[in-house]
């Protein structure tokens, strides 16, 4: 058994304790004010949760390699609902390590927000030895609303002009699968007549996947809660970065629809992006939707991605709260609470130890966990 010294414990649930020790092998046996006996301590310090990244293109968008050889976003046509994230990772990535070495061991990867329907994402550990290692599950379907599917009007397949027409190849395929589901219930199709695009989609329709939709801009964000509402779908709404209103996120909120929103600190580079601003969170704080938070990277390198909370903390919140968006708030999103994202007995021993607050700049981790293991231990 193996332990280490919280003199400072941020749990991932909201709360602040000070001088715990925590025991694990794999999993967290307990937590305990008492020296432990039966436990060698290896480390001590301020101790948080592993962080984890609620949306991201890492291993997708690669360190040292030119944009050209990029693969977050695939070309063939603009509904690819059985495109899979997890064939364009390479854990060689070395931004992986980095992250790593900053608390971040979990990763949300997506498509990216050229397409429509841009495929699955997937729920991987940053650790993993090649993605079958890294693999922990699926967390949606990607999809995307706005001026980015309607920017590649020249790659290949339907490619929509106007939003309008981006929601229209949408709800083609949406109605298609809705009257398939209907067919295959009352017995007038059997599974296998089903081509393999709608049946990707029957998941969607029947709420059991969740659709993860790029979205920024107000309107965009009503007219996505109108199809939502029509269809009766399960969705996240993914960035949220021209919200300038609490009353959309009250609207959010009222729908109970999880957001995943970010990232901070990137070039608003684009016309729908021109309310963008980090005060806007003010409106998060408001209303307290459940959100998590994401680096985009590599929009926002990955390894930073607790930098960005320094935002909400100014804005008024709690240090501790803050820790919960990237830890607790996210497994919540991604449905792997019951794991990861707090330091509670029985989760993962994954956790991170620093020399200091990890607010304050000269702190950084000394000792990163992984499932009981120490995969990284500062060294000059």
């Amino acid at each position: 058994m193996k332990a280490v010294k919280a003199t400072l414990l941020y749990d991932g649930l909201g709360n602040l304790k000070k001088n715990i020790y925590i025991v694990f092998d794999k999993e967290i046996k307990k937590i305990t004010k008492e020296k432990p006996k039966d436990a060698e301590i290896i480390a001590e310090g301020v101790v948080t949760p592993a962080f984890i990244d609620g949306h991201s293109h890492i291993g997708m968008e690669r360190y040292g390699e030119p944009y050209q050889e990029g693969e977050a976003n695939e070309q063939m046509d603009s509904v690819l609902p059985l495109v899979d994230a997890l064939y364009s990772i390479y854990m060689d990535d070395k931004a992986f390590k980095h992250s790593i070495e900053f608390g971040v061991l979990y990763s949300s990867v997506l498509p990216g927000s050229g397409n429509i329907i841009g495929g699955r994402a997937v729920l991987i550990k940053n650790y993993g030895r090649d993605i079958e290692d890294a693999f922990m599950k699926y967390v949606g379907v990607k999809a995307a609303f706005g001026y980015n599917p309607r920017s590649t009007k020249e790659w290949k397949g339907t490619r929509p002009s106007t939003r309008m027409g981006a929601i229209g190849i949408l709800l083609n395929w949406l109605i298609k699968t809705q009257k398939t589901i209907a067919l295959l219930e009352k017995g007038k199709k059997e599974p296998e007549e089903i081509e393999p695009t709608v049946e990707a989609l029957i998941p969607v329709l029947k709420g059991e996947e969740p659709l993860r939709v790029h979205v920024h801009k107000e309107d965009d964000i009503a007219a996505l809660l109108m199809i939502k509402r029509k269809f009766g779908l399960k969705i996240t709404i993914e960035h949220a970065g021209d919200v300038h209103s609490k009353e959309t996120f009250e609207k959010i909120k009222k729908e109970n629809v999880p957001l995943i929103y970010g990232p901070f600190d990137s070039l608003p580079y684009k016309v729908e992006l021109k309310h963008e601003d980090w005060k806007n969170a003010k409106y998060l704080i408001e209303v307290k939707p459940l959100f998590g938070l994401m680096s985009d990277h590599p929009v926002t390198l990955q390894a930073n991605l607790y930098l960005q909370l320094r935002h909400f903390i100014r804005l008024g919140m709690s240090k501790e709260e803050a820790i919960k968006i990237i830890t607790h708030n996210n497994a919540k999103i991604l449905g792997v609470d019951d794991i990861l994202g707090s330091i509670e007995k029985g989760k993962w021993a994954s956790l991170v130890v620093w020399n200091g607050d990890p607010f304050h700049m000269e702190s950084y981790p000394t000792h990163v966990f992984a499932e009981g293991k120490l995969i990284h231990e500062w060294e000059v």
